[in-house]
């Protein structure tokens, strides 16, 4: 069982900078794939970025440029810099941990973490 805890949301102007952060429990956090989706109200949860243990990143086109994505191992954190916010990005952010062994994938979720951009 992996438990996550999201920190760091807020309010913020457009333009502004927010750091999320992401605290997992587990043993083997340097092995998980982590990531951050998003839901704003009245849309649909989606895929903000990825990183694998590995260090592979992904990002959706709509932040690339913006945002950051990054981990410490020794920490058990994984980050979210997000940069020249707008008023688009509002939106609970979520914390997700990805499991994967042979035959098994486990999905775990953060309760959330609430950016809003708003001037």
């Amino acid at each position: 069982q992996v438990q996550l805890v999201e920190s760091g949301g807020g309010l913020v102007q457009p333009g502004g900078s927010l750091r999320l952060s992401c605290a997992a429990s587990g043993r083997n956090f340097s092995s998980y794939t982590m990531g951050w989706y998003r839901q704003a109200p009245g849309k649909q949860r989606e895929l903000v970025t990825t990183v694998t243990g590995g260090g592979n990143v992904n990002y959706m086109d709509s932040v690339k440029g913006r945002f950051t994505i990054s981990r410490d191992n020794a920490k058990n954190t994984v980050y979210l810099q997000m940069n020249n916010l707008k008023p688009e990005d509002t939106a609970v952010y979520y914390c997700t941990a990805v499991i994967v062994r042979p035959g098994i994938r486990q999905d775990y979720w953060g309760p959330g973490t609430q950016v809003t951009v708003s001037s």
